[in-house]
């Protein structure tokens, strides 16, 4: 008997484990929609029962198990998270909606906050009582993250900080914000002059709005700063790395960095859901399955799905990377996020007419699920740097080419 053995059972008893308890914990249909992913989070009901359902996945011990115990975590090797998530996934159930915290800020104070920030603000994430929201973009400045003039001026042992963010997903409801702000607007290089921040929202000064999605629901707020006092203490690292740890903060938020407490980010949505749908579909009254132009389609798209699943696993073997060895990780948003929004194109395609149903509709394939579900995805592939930020990455930071 070896030790990989004895590890490989006991993995297998561990995930029965934990899917025998997602069976028997799985919340109830609500009687409201829920969610797609945490970027759709609009009222205090649907806050109210994903903060019960992270609460109850984190008390089960089965979110947060790679985090250090002393600050909340289950201080377990990240295989353990690993197979939760999996679970989870397989389960259905709900999202983790704290994303923010649970992917983002927290993984970036456990690599290099100090013990005091740990200690502040860990547990609160893992537990939702605490909910993070990101202050990165700015109206004016698109994707030109390195342009932020939101300011915070030193004033005393606090900062005033003036400016507007926008698409803080979850600001409405947040107690935290990683606040990106410019500290010193004559630097020589515009990037020194920025400083990084755990920002409380419950301070005055603050005000949310929250925007409306193309999907008819909310999520997103535009934040506006008035002299708002920031205590210094709150700044992370010192003034002007701010734009290194914005750096660092993207990296786990287009998934070049692990650390992530675990749980659903996003309903999960395959290929197989894809097919699932198309059986019961026609065209010109012939199943659309029988059709070879849609057959090759499906097809395509199910080779692309297996491909970034053997990709993201030879991103774990450096073996398998030395030729370009950050290739997968930088390049794993712009395909995820991007085939993720064909997939769900084409599944709207197959319907016909019907694509044109949404939820509400009682006539809507699937009660518009394909529908919502297309129209929540171009999030995805703006959050975090739009698609054509990130091609740009991989062109640069990958293949070597001039930014000209």
């Amino acid at each position: 008997m070896t030790t990989a053995d004895t590890e490989t059972r006991e993995l297998q008893e561990f995930r029965r484990e934990v899917a025998d308890w997602l069976a028997a914990n799985k919340p109830e249909d609500p009687g409201f929609l829920l969610p797609q992913s945490f970027m759709e989070v609009g009222s205090e009901q649907v806050l109210d029962f994903l903060r019960e359902w992270q609460y109850k996945l984190w008390s089960a011990g089965y979110l947060g198990m790679a985090w250090p115990r002393e600050y909340g975590g289950g201080g377990r090797p990240a295989v353990y998270q690993t197979i939760a998530d999996a679970e989870m996934r397989k389960a259905r159930v709900p999202i983790c909606f704290n994303t923010i915290g649970l992917g983002w800020a927290g993984p970036l104070i456990i690599d290099i906050g100090s013990e005091e920030e740990k200690a502040r603000y860990l547990k609160g994430i893992l537990s939702a009582e605490d909910i993070w929201c990101q202050g990165f973009s700015e109206p004016d400045h698109g994707s030109d993250l390195g342009s932020a003039q939101t300011r915070a001026v030193r004033d005393g042992d606090d900062y005033l900080v003036n400016g507007t963010k926008i698409w803080t997903t979850l600001g409405n409801f947040a107690k935290y914000m990683i606040l990106l702000a410019r500290t010193d607007p004559n630097a020589e290089r515009r990037y020194d002059g920025l400083s990084y921040f755990l920002a409380p929202m419950t301070v005055p000064g603050i005000e949310t709005r929250p925007i409306q999605k193309i999907t008819g629901e909310y999520g997103f707020t535009e934040t506006f700063f008035t002299d708002a006092r920031i205590p210094a203490a709150c700044r992370m690292g010192e003034e002007g790395q701010g734009w290194k740890i914005a750096m660092r903060t993207l990296q786990y938020e287009r998934g070049a960095e692990a650390g992530a407490a675990g749980g659903i980010a996003i309903i999960p949505i395959s290929t197989q859901d894809l097919l699932a749908m198309a059986a019961d579909q026609q065209r010109d009254g012939q199943p659309v399955l029988q059709d070879p132009s849609s057959r090759d389609q499906l097809v395509q798209l199910m080779i692309e799905e297996k491909a970034i699943r053997l990709s993201d696993a030879r991103a774990d073997i450096p073996a398998l990377c030395t030729d370009y060895p950050f290739s997968l990780p930088l390049s794993n948003k712009l395909r995820t996020s991007e085939w993720s929004r064909r997939m769900r194109q084409y599944a709207v395609s197959l319907q016909g007419n019907a694509g044109s149903r949404y939820v509400g509709d009682a006539r809507a394939i699937e009660g518009g699920f394909w529908q919502r579900a297309y129209l929540n995805n171009f999030s995805v592939t703006i959050g975090g740097g739009t698609s054509q930020i990130q091609a740009n990455i991989v062109g640069e930071h990958i293949l070597g080419l001039p930014k000209s």
